[in-house]
């Protein structure tokens, strides 16, 4: 069997129904095969490199399977690495495999070559390139079971031309077993039991380690039984249903001020799946200086990386936590959960009483908007975002019942992450009703993809909020840059609901809630396409509560 077989009937061993790509000169072998198995395995065509690893991405977040694209050498397979990048940062588990000019040209600058594997060896788990057909079965196993052993992330396979045509033996590519984790060591359990059976005021700050093992219940469990706050990284929402008496919703720069500030206050601090991020942490070194710290996570490179822990587990979360759970006294801590309220009051009269949360006094603002659109959707929806403004208020105000229903980019932070996203989110289950909030600074990046999902009939509902600005950048500016708006005026004048039609989809706009409540009845009523929703929003609006990179919750802005 050839190269190209070989590699296509290991995907399709693997279990891969779906694969995301583009095709080129070198992987027309591998193209070739993908058209002769084309009745066990989809092949969904983008619009570009990166929309298909984001598509890749977004498939793999919201399933916990192994997300698969594809690209010829080159310039194909650099416009994979920003998506590929998205994934490592966030853990998701990514496949990209890529075709290059055969060997014997490798090193001679040859046309649309590249050094993929030189290129992604930072932002990968590990980058293969195959030189021998005979190792190409073992190497694409071996690298879907990379991709999901430990904390998952992406591995590139680069295949050059030559390698594809040659013929090999197959085994059938079968699975790989991923590679077991240690059992958290009982010391390392009894130390942490120890400091938050001794604490008065624990909180439990979790990320996304935790969605991605599947320890949403565990996590329930436990908070319920230390009867401590709960807040979220921006990963880890979904981890915990936001009407949980517990929840208190995302923490750190962006974070809700109860949530933020009773982390500040805490003499506990027990990290779960975190990395204790900069966004999450401010200034490390006013970072938990009244509180100790515990840190739960399955990479040992994450222990005391950006925040010294007096105490860590290393394992996995779903195993290690029952355990630690049979050694935690049951508490009733409701006097210290009551100081969340008044914070929660606070931030409430500081901006509610005057306007909105995001400092102005417009009925249609970006809070409101966000909750029509909530109250009209199932809570099974899978919401993707973009990245910026949008994204932090669908974080504060968009409320999660369901693992593995939010996917955004937190780690690198990729504007233009959603479409593709979004894509990929809708085909891994079954072409479902998904949901997309972007600002116009994002979409723009690769609204290209848009059709894609009309080629597909897939069923996404583009929320976009569009201030005609890139908002984020413009808020730093306005707050910490003299309101010296260099560049963030964007000044397109593009016509949103005619963009979506010339591309084949669906278009509508909304100046108001009555408006947006009847376009979205009409947006359900779509389903062998998307629909894309523009809802113009004030330039001055901003994100609040804002605690400023480099200090601690007691500089925070709320308005």
């Amino acid at each position: 069997m050839n190269g190209a077989a070989i590699t296509v009937e290991t995907l399709i061993a693997h279990g891969v129904t779906d694969v995301f790509g583009f095709p080129g000169g070198s992987v027309l072998n591998l193209y070739d095969e993908l058209y002769n198995r084309r009745a066990q395995i989809r092949h969904r065509l983008t619009c570009h490199e990166q929309g298909a690893a984001h598509a890749a991405d977004g498939y793999a977040r919201a399933t916990g399977k192994v997300g698969v694209a594809i690209a010829t050498s080159g310039p194909g397979a650099t416009n994979l690495v920003t998506g590929i990048a998205t994934a490592y940062l966030d853990s998701s588990p990514v496949v990209a495999i890529t075709g290059n000019v055969p060997t014997g040209l490798m090193g001679k600058d040859s046309f649309q070559e590249v050094d993929i594997t030189g290129v992604t060896m930072p932002v990968t788990k590990h980058s293969f390139l195959v030189k021998d057909v005979n190792n190409l079965e073992k190497t694409l196993c071996e690298a879907f079971r990379i991709a999901q052993s430990g904390r998952p992330g992406p591995v590139l396979v680069d295949i050059p031309k030559d390698v594809q045509i040659a013929d090999g033996q197959f085994s059938g590519g079968q699975p790989m077993p991923v590679m077991p984790m240690p059992a958290a060591e009982q010391s390392e359990i009894e130390r942490v039991a120890e400091l938050i059976n001794a604490s008065q005021r624990p909180y439990i700050y979790a990320g996304g380690g935790v969605v991605i093992s599947g320890a949403e219940e565990l996590l329930r469990i436990f908070a319920e039984r230390l009867d401590a706050p709960v807040g979220l990284s921006l990963m880890g929402l979904t981890a915990m249903p936001s009407s949980h008496p517990l929840y208190l919703g995302m923490t750190g720069m962006h974070g809700l001020l109860e949530s933020s500030k009773m982390h500040a206050e805490a003499d506990l601090i027990i990290g779960i799946g975190v990395r204790f991020s900069d966004r999450a942490t401010g200034d490390t070194k006013r970072y938990g200086t009244e509180a100790k710290v515990i840190h739960i996570d399955i990479d040992d490179a994450e222990i005391d990386k950006n925040v010294f822990a007096d105490a860590s587990i290393l394992g996995d979360i779903k195993e290690a936590l029952p355990r630690l759970i049979e050694l935690v006294e049951e508490r009733d801590r409701s006097q210290w959960r009551a100081r969340a309220h008044e914070f929660r009051e606070e931030f409430m009269r500081a901006t509610i009483g005057d306007g909105n949360t995001d400092g102005t006094t417009d009925e249609f603002c970006p809070r409101k908007i966000i909750q029509t659109v909530q109250s009209l959707t199932d809570d099974q929806t899978v919401v993707v975002t973009d990245v910026g403004q949008h994204q932090m208020w669908v974080a504060q105000h968009y409320e999660f019942t369901y693992p593995r229903t939010l996917l955004t980019s937190g780690g690198l932070g990729t504007m233009g992450f959603g479409m593709g996203g979004s894509v990929g989110a809708s085909i891994a289950k079954g072409n479902a009703r998904t949901l997309l909030f972007t600002g116009d600074g994002s979409f723009h990046m690769n609204m290209a993809e848009f059709a894609t999902a009309v080629r597909y009939k897939l069923p996404i509902i583009v929320i976009l909020l569009d201030n005609a600005v890139l908002g984020m950048v413009r808020q730093w500016q306005s707050l910490f840059y003299g309101e010296r708006y260099s560049q963030t005026t964007c000044g397109r004048p593009t016509d949103y609901v005619k963009l979506a039609e010339a591309l084949g989809g669906h278009g509508f706009k909304a100046t108001d809630l009555d408006t947006l409540k009847q376009v979205l009845g009409e947006a359900y009523k779509i389903d062998d396409g998307p629909v894309l929703i523009a809802c113009p929003i004030n330039q001055s609006a901003m994100v609040f509560p804002i605690i400023p990179a480099g200090t601690s919750v007691a500089d925070v802005i709320i308005g």
